[in-house]
């Protein structure tokens, strides 16, 4: 998607950027974690440290922030995992998560396709041990969304997910839920055999097959019509405000509750086998 077009005549500062994170509901202890588009709040005065000194500013010496920092994607030439490296591998995804990465108070997943990188109180916590157990298939690589993550411990913590002049189109946390749809179908199927059979044709790292894609930014829309999303302003830029648990949740129940809706039809037929066969004795 296209960020939201900046207004350069408004000029953003950190005490700005921390009045906005407290205007959705986030304070003092919280762990926060943003998408964003430097470009959309105006000229932000200070660059990209504004913007991640104002949410420290408002989660406080207790709080952390978050911003995801991936580095993989299809380049020319192409780019191989072994050449990853937590330290010096930038992120691709904008300005400010390379800013973030970079800053010497930051933290950083050792993961190649979906790092997180965090500053604060829990900052070692979030992001340590990434993709060392509790593996999930995954089309981007099982250690991805493992239950040992970033991804898991936002969702665990009830984290503030926040989008910047950007909307759920870029909810890297969509991609989380997608492993636990396929991880909650294969733990109904009680034989190993079926299992592995379904689990075969799933897409995963450098193989084609089916997957649970869903449409991130009309899932967006629906949750923002039932409630849970937050609305602020940074600049000219909307900022957007769920709880993790709310976003994992209710994205899950609405799959739940209508797959034919939100899944192509190879994952459906991937799905009515799994449930079939789980429940067969």
């Amino acid at each position: 998607m296209k960020p939201e077009p900046g207004d350069k005549t408004i000029t953003v500062t950190r005490s700005t950027v921390a009045a906005a994170a407290h205007s959705v509901g986030i304070g003092p202890g919280d762990t926060a974690m943003f998408h964003s588009s430097l470009s959309s709040m105006g000229t932000v005065a200070n660059g990209p440290d504004s913007v991640i000194d104002g949410f420290l500013d408002a989660v406080g010496p207790t709080g952390t922030v978050a911003a995801p920092t991936l580095w993989w994607y299809v380049a020319d030439p192409p780019r191989t995992l072994d050449q990853w490296d937590p330290n010096t591998s930038p992120a691709y995804i904008g300005t400010i998560p390379e800013a973030f990465r970079q800053r010497p108070d930051s933290v950083r997943s050792d993961n190649p396709t979906h790092s997180v990188s965090a500053i604060g109180a829990r900052a070692v916590d979030l992001t340590r041990n990434h993709g060392t157990g509790g593996l999930r298939p995954c089309q981007f690589g099982d250690t991805a969304f493992a239950a040992e993550s970033p991804w898991e411990r936002l969702y665990q913590w009830n984290a503030a997910y926040c989008f910047i002049g950007v909307d759920f189109t870029v909810c890297t946390i969509g991609h989380y839920v997608e492993c636990r749809v396929i991880e909650r179908a294969l733990a109904a199927v009680p034989d190993p055999a079926r299992r592995a059979d379904l689990e075969g044709r799933l897409a995963r790292w450098e193989k084609e097959g089916v997957y649970p894609r869903f449409r991130f930014r009309d899932m967006g829309e629906h949750l923002t019509e039932l409630g849970f999303v937050r609305f602020g302003k940074i600049g000219s830029a909307t900022l957007r405000c769920i709880r993790a648990r709310d976003l994992v949740d209710n994205t899950l129940a609405t799959l739940d509750a209508e797959p034919d809706k939100w899944f192509k039809d190879e994952f459906l037929a991937w799905l009515h086998d799994a449930q079939e066969k789980g429940t067969e004795q």
